[in-house]
């Protein structure tokens, strides 16, 4: 008895909400008079890169700055996560990027000061580069 019942309250349920799949796909869930962001439709590169400790470890919290290798400033700044990793977008175009582990305030796991060097990405089109700033 209860399994026919329960075969009934889905069929109910299915029929229910069969009509708000095929509205929510038909307007692409978005609500009249709103429009898409645009800064989703543009190609962009990731720069995606892992930071280590000098126990070859990922480490995390380790801010992490990016710029173009012609400013002197950085443009982006972003943290290494759980798992030592950051992922940057930045314009699908041909350009170069410093990016650097800034450790200044950043206490490491055993306590010892950490350095780190610059690295060079290079980037043409909408692409993912990997690369791993190792830390001593």
């Amino acid at each position: 008895m209860a399994s026919r019942l329960d075969s009934g309250f889905r069929r109910l349920r299915f029929a229910l909400l069969l009509p708000l799949f095929f509205w929510v796909g038909a307007t692409g869930g978005l609500a009249s008079g709103q429009t898409p962001d645009r800064q989703h439709n543009q190609l962009y590169a990731l720069i995606f890169g892992t930071v280590w400790g000098p126990d070859d470890h990922p480490l995390y919290g380790v801010k992490i700055r990016i710029r173009r290798e012609n400013e002197k400033k950085p443009h982006w700044e972003l943290y290494s996560d759980r798992n030592g990793e950051f992922a940057q977008r930045v314009p699908a175009v041909k350009a170069d990027y410093i990016i650097w582990a800034d450790l200044k305030g950043y206490k490491s796991p055993t306590g010892a000061q950490l350095h780190g060097e610059d690295v060079t990405v290079h980037v043409e089109y909408d692409e993912k580069v990997d690369t791993g700033l190792h830390l001593k």
